[in-house]
C-alpha cells in the first residue's frame, strides 16, 4: 500500500476515488465508468504535479524520509553487479549503518560506501536507521584507502539523519573517525562521486560526501543538521523545524546555486518512491556522466580538482 504524507491528503483523497472507479470496472459494473475514470486520473496527476511543483524545504525533508523511498541496498540491487559487501574497521568492530564494498558499475570496477537506514523495523534496528558510530566511518576509510591503493573509483551514497549521538559513539571517538573519514575522502587520487539519495544529514554525510562530484536527487535534502535540532539549538523549540528548514537552505535547488553541489537529478511527480525503477535508472545514469567527466584526470589533477571544489565554497565573487 501507498504511504501519503500529510500535506498530500488532497491528492490521496483523488487516488482513492479512482482506486475505488478502478475496482468497479474490474468487478464488471454495467454503469459506464470509462470516462470519469479517465477525468479523475487526469485531475489527480495534475494535481500531484501542481504539489511537487511547489514544495516547501519542510514539505521536501518529509519526503526525504517518506519510508518508502528506495535505500541504499536498492541502488546496489538495480545499479552494481557482483557486488561484494566487506567489514569490520579492523579496530574494534562491525558497524551495520555503513554498508561498503566492491562490485561492477557499467562494466569497470567500482567501491561503493554508504548508509542504510532499513525497510522494516527488524532491519532499521540492524543498521541502527543509518546513523553510524565510530566504527562504521573507520570502516568507510579503510574501504576508501583500499580502493585508492587499487585504483579504484569510489561511489557514496548518503542516506543519513546523522552520526549516532550515544555515549558508546562518544566513549569509542565519533568526532575523530568522522574527522578521518573526511580526510580519506579529501585526499584519495581516484574519482569519489557521491549522491545524496535521502537525508544528507551533519558530519554523518560529510565523512563520506567530501567528493569531486556531488549529485543529488530532487526532493532530498543536506544539511549541517536535522531542522528538528537546528531549531532546539536556534530557539529551544523543536517545534520551529519548519522555520529552521525554510531558513538553512536545505534543499537541493538552494545547494545547486550555492554551489555545494554539483548536480540535481530529477524525481518523479510524487517522489523517488512512487517509480522506482526510474529514479534508479536516472541515478545510474548521472553517476555514469559523474565518472566519465573524471575519465581524463591523472591523479593529482584529481586530488587538485577537489581540494579547488571546497576551497571555493562560500566566497564572495
Amino acid at each position: 500500500m501507498r504511504t501519503y504524507l500529510d500535506f498530500e491528503k488532497p491528492v490521496a483523497d483523488l487516488e482513492a476515488k479512482v482506486d475505488e472507479l478502478r475496482a468497479l470496472e474490474l468487478n464488471g459494473e454495467s454503469v459506464s465508468i470509462g470516462e470519469e475514470l479517465t477525468r479523475l486520473e487526469a485531475k489527480a496527476t495534475k494535481a500531484l504535479s501542481d504539489l511537487y511543483a511547489g514544495l516547501t524545504p519542510w514539505q521536501k525533508t518529509q519526503v526525504a524520509r517518506h519510508p518508502q523511498r528506495p535505500h541504499f541496498n536498492d541502488y546496489i540491487t538495480h545499479l552494481v553487479t557482483d557486488f561484494t559487501p566487506l567489514a569490520g574497521d579492523r579496530a574494534f568492530g562491525e558497524d551495520q549503518a555503513i554498508v561498503g564494498g566492491f562490485g561492477r558499475f557499467q562494466g569497470r570496477s567500482i567501491c561503493v560506501i554508504g548508509q542504510e537506514k532499513g525497510s522494516d523495523t527488524d532491519s532499521r534496528i540492524k543498521h541502527n536507521f543509518g546513523m553510524a558510530r565510530p566504527e562504521g566511518y573507520r570502516k568507510a576509510a579503510r574501504l576508501m584507502e583500499l580502493a585508492d591503493r587499487f585504483d579504484v573509483p569510489v561511489l557514496s551514497l548518503v542516506d543519513t539523519a546523522g552520526a549516532f549521538p550515544g555515549v558508546d559513539a562518544e566513549e569509542r571517538g565519533q568526532a575523530q573517525a568522522i574527522a578521518h573519514s573526511i580526510d580519506v575522502c579529501l585526499g584519495i587520487g581516484v574519482p569519489n562521486i557521491a549522491v545524496i539519495i535521502g537525508e544528507g544529514g551533519s558530519g554523518g554525510a560529510i565523512a563520506i560526501a567530501s567528493c569531486n562530484k556531488v549529485l543529488m536527487l530532487e526532493h532530498a535534502i543536506y544539511t549541517v543538521a536535522s531542522p528538528e535540532a537546528s531549531a532546539s539549538i536556534l530557539w529551544r523549540e523543536s517545534g520551529r523545524a519548519e522555520d529552521a528548514a525554510t531558513n538553512m537552505k536545505i534543499t537541493a535547488q538552494d545547494l545547486l546555486r550555492f554551489g555545494i553541489i554539483d548536480t540535481i537529478i530529477p524525481e518523479p511527480a510524487g517522489g523517488a518512491h512512487r517509480d522506482r525503477d526510474r529514479i534508479l535508472s536516472a541515478t545510474g545514469d548521472a553517476i555514469g556522466a559523474a565518472l566519465g567527466d573524471l575519465a581524463s584526470f591523472d591523479r593529482e589533477a584529481i586530488k587538485m580538482a577537489r581540494a579547488e571544489k571546497f576551497l571555493a565554497m562560500g566566497r564572495r565573487i
